[in-house]
């Protein structure tokens, strides 16, 4: 259910801020919306698998938390990281 270490490497690659980032707001919301994307179609062919559903709401909740805070501190990079993830369409 979880997103691979490559598909993880791969996301933080092409979203890092500076070589070796791992802790930005930008970096953090790609891997949580990566791995939101995989719980998606999880659930949609395990209904019943309530576990993965509560998980699945704690992501979207801390990356709303994560979006609130970038677009609070830095309006530009929310919305260039919106777009490029495909966000708010």
């Amino acid at each position: 259910m979880a997103i691979s270490k490559e598909k993880k490497a791969e996301v933080m690659k092409k979203f890092e801020l500076h070589d070796g980032d791992t802790g930005s707001a930008e970096v953090q919301i790609a891997v949580l919306t990566a791995d939101i994307n995989e719980l998606n179609k999880h659930i949609q062919t395990h209904k019943k698998d309530y576990a993965s559903q509560r998980g699945l709401m704690k992501k979207i909740g801390h990356r709303r938390n994560l979006l609130a805070y970038l677009r609070k501190n830095d309006v530009q990079r929310y919305r260039e990281l919106i777009k490029s993830l495909g966000l708010r369409r």
